[in-house]
This record gives C-alpha cells, sequence and structure tokens, in this order.
C-alpha cells in the first residue's frame, strides 16, 4: 500500500460531523427533485446499495465508470483524458512496469439556498482557512507548487498533469495535508505490519495528500450541466483534486456546481460530488488478514467502505461512505450560514 515514490508526507482533508436530520438519502439526484428541495434539507446518494452482501457496493471500476457515467468520470477524474497509471517498481535491483487498476467511490449531494447565485461567493470557500475548519481531525499547511511531488520526484512522474504543473493555475490553493487515523485502526496497522502481511507492503498509520484548490474559470464551469443535468446556467464551479495520496488512495475530487432553482431564479441550487479512486490491489489483501483471526475485521475493503469493528468516528477511520458525507454535509452548512 505504500507508494513507489520516496517523498511522500503529509497530505489529506476532511469535514466535521454532518447533522443526520437534514440529510435524506435517495436512490439518485434528479432535475425533478429540485422543484420541491426545501433550503435546509440536503439529498445525497453513493449509488450503494443499503442490503447488498457485496463488500465491494458502491465501487465501480474505472473502466467502466468511464463507460458507463461519462458525463461524470470526465469531470471528477483529476484532469482530462486521465487513464490508469502505469510506473516503473524497483525491488531488490529489479526494475517492472506496473498498471495500476482503480475502483472509484462518488458521492452526490444537493441542496438549494435562499439567495440568487450572484450572492453566493465561492472564492470564500477556496482558502486554506475554510478548509482547515472542515475537520479538525486533519492538519492542512500551504504548499509550495514547486514542492508538489510529482512535479520534483522523477518517481512520481506518472502523477503529472500533462496539461500544466499542478497547483499553477490562476485562482488555485496549493495543500498539503495529514490525517492520523483514529480508534482501533492505528492498533490493527502495528499488528498487520508486525505479522509481516505482504511483507513489502508495509502500511502507514496516517493518510497523507496534496491538493489544489481553486474556483472553475466560466467556460470550465459552463459544460457542468450536463453532470448535474439541471437546465438553467451554471453561475460557478469549486474543486479541491487530490492529486497525490501516500497510501490506498490514487485521485480523490470534491466538486461543487453553483446554479440558478429552475423554478425560482432568486434561489440557488448546489450539486456537490465527491470522487475516491481506491487502488484496487489494496481491496484484493483478503487471505493474508483474514488468515488472522483478530485482523479478520481489518480486511480492506470492509474498513473503507465503513463495515468493519475497527471503523470508529467521523472522519476517514469511520469509511469513505461517512467522510465524503460529512465533507458534502460540512460545504452546504457553510453555504446556508453565509
Amino acid at each position: 500500500m505504500t507508494e513507489p515514490a520516496a517523498a511522500q508526507d503529509g497530505v489529506k482533508l476532511q469535514p466535521p460531523a454532518a447533522t443526520a436530520a437534514n440529510v435524506k438519502d435517495v436512490a439518485s439526484l434528479e432535475p425533478a427533485d429540485v422543484a420541491t428541495l426545501k433550503p435546509g434539507t440536503i439529498l445525497f446518494t453513493d449509488y450503494r446499495e443499503k442490503a447488498s452482501a457485496n463488500p465491494e457496493s458502491g465501487l465501480v471500476a474505472y473502466a467502466d465508470w468511464l463507460k458507463t457515467r461519462p458525463a461524470e468520470a470526465a469531470a471528477l477524474s483529476p484532469y482530462p483524458g486521465y487513464v490508469e497509471p502505469d510506473y516503473s517498481v524497483t525491488l531488490n535491483g529489479v526494475t517492472k512496469q506496473r498498471h495500476e487498476t482503480l475502483k472509484v467511490y462518488v458521492a452526490e449531494g444537493r441542496f438549494v439556498v435562499p439567495k440568487p447565485p450572484g450572492a453566493i461567493d465561492l472564492s470564500r470557500y477556496a482558502t486554506l482557512d475554510f478548509v482547515s475548519k472542515m475537520d479538525g481531525a486533519i492538519r492542512h499547511k500551504a504548499l509550495s507548487p514547486a514542492e508538489v511531488t510529482p512535479t520534483k520526484d522523477p518517481l512520481a512522474a506518472f502523477a503529472k498533469r500533462p496539461d500544466r504543473p499542478w497547483c499553477e493555475a490562476a485562482n488555485t490553493v496549493c495543500l498539503e495535508s495529514r490525517y492520523d487515523l483514529e480508534g482501533k485502526l492505528p492498533l490493527g496497522v502495528k499488528l498487520a505490519n508486525k505479522l509481516e502481511l505482504g511483507s513489502t507492503k508495509k502500511v502507514a498509520e496516517f493518510v497523507s495528500f496534496q491538493s489544489e484548490l481553486r474556483l472553475l474559470s466560466p467556460g470550465e464551469a459552463a459544460g457542468l450541466g450536463t453532470l448535474t443535468r439541471i437546465d438553467t446556467p451554471v453561475a460557478g464551479g469549486l474543486e479541491q483534486t487530490i492529486f497525490w495520496v501516500n497510501q490506498i488512495l490514487r485521485f480523490g475530487k470534491f466538486l461543487a456546481v453553483v446554479q440558478p432553482a429552475p423554478n425560482d431564479p432568486g434561489k440557488s441550487v448546489i450539486t456537490t460530488y465527491m470522487a475516491l479512486a481506491v487502488k484496487a490491489d489494496v481491496l484484493d489483501r483478503k487471505q493474508e488478514y483474514a488468515r488472522v483471526p483478530v485482523l479478520k475485521n481489518l480486511l480492506p475493503v470492509q474498513v473503507l467502505m465503513g463495515n468493519s469493528s475497527f471503523n470508529t468516528g467521523t472522519s476517514i477511520s469511520a469509511g469513505l461512505p461517512t467522510y465524503a458525507r460529512n465533507r458534502l454535509s460540512a460545504f452546504a452548512e457553510a453555504v446556508a450560514k453565509n
């Protein structure tokens, strides 16, 4: 689960616990729902089958995502034309080429604010200060574009953008963040590493990542109506792209799209998305954990999807669904208050 590149030590993002009473789970977000959606209510979906026995319910192979939900994949991938990475790995002096397959978890939220889009200043949410208030469990700091790992580390070159360097676009804040695993997870990680499960793949007791947070240009935002399927002009967009992670995940993206409400131009409908791409080989680490009784509930897919006794809290240690739900809900709460 450790990255092939040497330079990795610090990044990640998060939000506070959502108020369950104001979040309504739905099978999908439909344009028609906006007409009856009241301020203070958040519609939420993450494609999971609630009663499914499939531990990977809610995850979709990246290649299938491109085919079955192309508008979503285009908007939530790290950059246009993104493909699963290929890179070199050297072990015991032997260098091999590796192709990495990914599985994606996607959550969507939608809420209405009783004010027009012109009264919503997205720039106030594109700051280090705002991100730092989203979740006290995650520590953030500003990152110089020159210190971005894919830029400075040759072994991480596969994570570069082909069109421009990360963090050098206009209206961009570059972030490095760190989240230390909570509850029983650090103890489980220590035991797994001590038992040398997957001997060359030690698990870290923290998740770190680098990301760029930016306002979308009017041209970039304009095409997102295809994604939301709401038939009003897009007034603005905000995105945070996680382009480097020390383990488990390969990329992530938070996206918020602001549009006038179709039934009332004095209101705004905001659609939010969270996509998190998991490295498939992490999910495949089943047999080596399952054979150790104390670690049977540490199966990666169970922990990631929030179905393990090791899950705890409201942040990443609670699993991707709880993390995404809280991230989307925290943003909705902040916009509603401001």
